[in-house]
């Protein structure tokens, strides 16, 4: 392995361009694709080359980087990228799917030739600016090598949850990670939308509750984002997060379980996104708890 990586980044929305920008100013050369160009093209600024075509960016990369919406999202652009792809080239797909998409994905890498690891990122914009995300990391120790570079450029930590990507250990813990963030988020909104129904003042509620256990850190910050009309730009959009909870639903359902909270959680937040929230924070999924919005 050299020391410089050609990387191709494919999905530039919040977190893949973040991605992209660590990982071009680590000193490797990215190329970036994105479905609207537009949002690939400030990459440019940071060393990074935007191209036209999926084929176009995975030509003779050393890892591919996928951070796109969902499963078939990834599938359809990796098969656009196909004709291109190089036989030993490392699959980094970051994306966060369901269960049976894993499957589906290194299936597509193994009749490729591609090294394939199963590795969502957690966090959101903020630590994707800053490359401290945590990457959650599946795949063949035998690759590692050249991963970890990459794995370096975007993230504080890397854990390790075992060697066969297809076998969706990372995206397992990831699903149950952002079944709690999930949670957080949406239980938080219903605490702020109950208070102002019933008048009372949020910082009472913070002051009854602070440092004791029923205090988080991560609920303050979503509760900030909400009282401070924060929602744009967003760290985690609305829409993302309902397609995240529907596939907590569907990989508890697969498995014998009832995730009650997971499914009003989508539900509200598709409540959220048809009120207009779809693009802002997901913890925008606070007005759906009114008929009409509480700022008017």
């Amino acid at each position: 392995m050299t020391d410089k990586l050609t990387v191709s980044v494919l999905g530039t929305g919040i977190m893949g361009a973040a991605m992209a920008r660590n990982i071009a100013r680590a000193g490797h050369t990215v190329r970036a694709w994105n479905r609207t160009r537009a949002k690939a093209e400030p990459l440019a600024a940071d060393g990074a080359q935007v191209v036209e075509t999926p084929a176009e960016a995975v030509q003779g990369a050393d890892v591919v980087l996928t951070m796109l919406y969902d499963g078939p999202a990834v599938l359809q652009v990796m098969r656009e990228a196909a004709p291109a792809l190089r036989p030993g080239a490392v699959w980094v797909q970051s994306t966060t799917v369901g269960l049976d998409s894993v499957g589906e994905l290194a299936g597509f890498a193994r009749e490729h030739g591609l090294v394939f690891y199963d590795a969502p990122v957690l966090g959101t914009r903020q630590p994707a600016e800053a490359g401290q995300l945590t990457v959650l990391a599946a795949g063949p120790a035998a690759g590692r090598d050249t991963v970890a570079p990459v794995f370096d450029a975007v993230g504080a930590r890397t854990m390790w949850i075992g060697e066969d990507g297809a076998e969706a250990g990372a995206t397992r813990l990831k699903l149950v990670t952002n079944s709690w963030v999930l949670a957080v988020t949406a239980a938080g909104g219903e605490v702020l939308a109950l208070a102002r129904a019933l008048d009372v003042d949020p910082g009472n509620f913070f002051d009854l509750v602070g440092g004791g256990p029923l205090d988080m850190g991560y609920l303050r910050a979503k509760a900030e984002v909400i009282l401070g009309d924060k929602l744009t730009p967003a760290s985690f959009a609305v829409t993302t997060a309902e397609k995240d909870a529907r596939l907590i639903v569907r990989a508890g359902e697969s498995n014998g379980v009832r995730l009650d909270v997971a499914a009003a959680t989508a539900e509200r937040m598709r409540r959220a996104a048809e009120q207009g929230h779809a693009d802002e924070d997901m913890a925008a999924a606070y007005f759906a708890s009114f008929d009409d919005d509480p700022r008017s």
